[in-house]
């Protein structure tokens, strides 16, 4: 109905579509910096936001304006009170509109959630791009890798290209399955390319080599976002260029190289292996389900420090018991709550992780437990914050 009421913006422009559980935020913030880049106009809807609702709407790298959210709300608002959208099909709508009324020449979409029934799912993209699969929101999208698989096969359109990040045994079928009934080309990002995690330069960029069948096809390609887990996005990024060349995009090497070692200064992406402070080393990450955080951890056990203080709040539709097997031990905990509704009482927090041995105080918010954490770390601890996208966002 909205879509219609708008007279269809999304069919104005090209498009990218990104779902998976973990991972698509940096792709389609990677994927829209190179072609920023490479010279196109380019709208990038994503979500959640950490600091402010206009992060969710961006044209190269400019948040929408406030007067732009403001006269959309006003001037449809009797629109939106008849139909009861919800909050995402309205923040939707308006980027929609947006990119049309500004005439990009292609949005980068991430989709909110699963993939079938997202309001996203209403364009008909270039490119499809699927990262991975994990356990998160199993409330609404199922309790098995192959159902979860299944909502996110639904961007899968009929003679689009799709590019799936990981190769993984329980939903590798499904995804074929959807490609050949819907006779689109099917392409495995890892079984093409891998990528050498060689260093991290002195002016803080990590540093892949990428080779393809053996043959080292980008060598040094920077990139500002720290997180190790981003090896793996760097490939789906890179597969996802292949196909957008052949569907005659303009993007040369240079434009990848540069796109990608300014991925978050072109694109304002925050959140990921952020560091906010040198001494006590105090980083930020919004891996918030099992898969996410078991990056994370294995980044913290290769991050050197002498005692360990991590700020830890969760949502409460999160499988936090398993998340919590693998956190470490050694640290100093700070439970606390992120200040959405959704948010777990720390309490609770703290009463389900005293049975995985975590120790540590509860605070009423994540602002008094950062403070505490501070007042505690020494010069060469590491303080660490997350467990939710919403905690980061405090934070930040």
């Amino acid at each position: 109905k909205l879509d219609t009421y708008f007279n269809h913006p999304h069919k104005k422009f090209k498009s990218i579509h990104i779902a998976g559980t973990n991972g698509k935020g940096s792709v389609s913030h990677m994927l829209a910096s190179v072609l920023q880049t490479a010279g196109y106009k380019v709208g990038l809807y994503t979500s959640p936001h950490l600091k402010d609702f206009r992060e969710r709407i961006k044209i190269n790298g400019q948040m929408i304006p406030e007067a732009e959210v403001i006269d959309f709300v006003e001037k449809h608002k009797n629109y939106f009170e008849e139909i009861q959208p919800s909050f995402f099909e309205m923040t939707v709508a308006m980027a929609f509109d947006y990119f049309e009324r500004s005439k990009i020449d292609v949005a980068v979409v991430e989709v909110g959630m699963g993939g079938r029934l997202d309001s996203t799912n209403i364009i008909t993209p270039d490119l499809s791009v699927i990262t991975n699969i994990g356990f998160d929101h199993t409330v609404f999208l199922g309790d098995t890798l192959e159902k979860i698989a299944g909502e996110k096969a639904g961007i899968i359109k009929s003679g689009v290209p799709v590019v799936i990040g990981e190769t993984q045994t329980d939903t590798e079928q499904v995804f074929k399955k959807t490609a050949s009934e819907r006779g689109s080309r099917i392409e495995f990002a890892d079984q093409h390319y891998s990528a050498d995690y060689s260093m991290q330069t002195m002016d803080g960029k990590q540093v892949f080599t990428i080779s393809a069948k053996g043959k080292i096809l980008y060598e040094n390609l920077k990139l500002d976002l720290l997180g190790i887990y981003q090896r793996k996005n760097i490939c789906t990024v890179l597969r996802s260029l292949d196909l957008l060349k052949e569907l005659n995009y303009k993007i040369d090497i240079e434009h990848i190289y540069r796109g990608i070692e300014n991925a978050s200064r072109t694109t304002g992406l925050m959140g990921r292996w952020q560091i906010l402070n040198q001494k006590p080393l105090t980083i930020c990450d919004t891996g918030h389900n099992y898969e996410g955080m078991s990056y994370v951890v294995d980044q913290i056990r290769n991050t050197p420090y002498k005692n360990l203080h991590i700020v830890f709040g969760v949502v409460d539709d999160k499988d936090v018991d398993k998340v919590m097997t693998i956190l470490p031990k050694e640290a100093t905990y700070y439970f606390t709550r992120a200040s959405i509704p959704r948010a777990l009482n720390e309490e609770l927090l703290k009463q389900k992780a005293e049975k995985f041995e975590l120790l540590g105080k509860t605070y009423s918010t994540v602002q008094i437990a950062i403070e505490n954490a501070k007042k505690n770390a020494g010069v060469n601890d590491l303080i660490f914050i997350g467990g939710s996208t919403f905690v980061v966002a405090d934070a930040l």
